[in-house]
């Protein structure tokens, strides 16, 4: 778990554009699944919206770790 951390830790940009990357392939695989009329052009449309979501929220948990941790650091002597 330590080497993933310090992994994610030093390559912070590629593993979020990676996880956007599986997000919009999760997301168009699910809706190419389903059988709805919708053109593909908007089947991409809203698998960039769920991957753009799922970042934001990645992001924010980032940003909250972040913040505990260097606040966690901070009460240390």
């Amino acid at each position: 778990m330590k080497a993933i951390q310090s992994w994610v830790s030093e390559h912070k940009l590629a593993s979020i554009g990676g996880l956007w990357a599986s997000g919009i392939g999760a997301s168009l695989m699910a809706n190419s699944r389903t059988r709805s009329p919708m053109k593909p052009s908007l089947r991409l449309i809203h698998a960039r919206m769920h991957a753009q979501a799922l970042t934001l929220a990645v992001l924010c948990g980032a940003a909250t770790y972040r913040y505990y941790e260097n606040r966690a650091s901070d009460r240390k002597p």
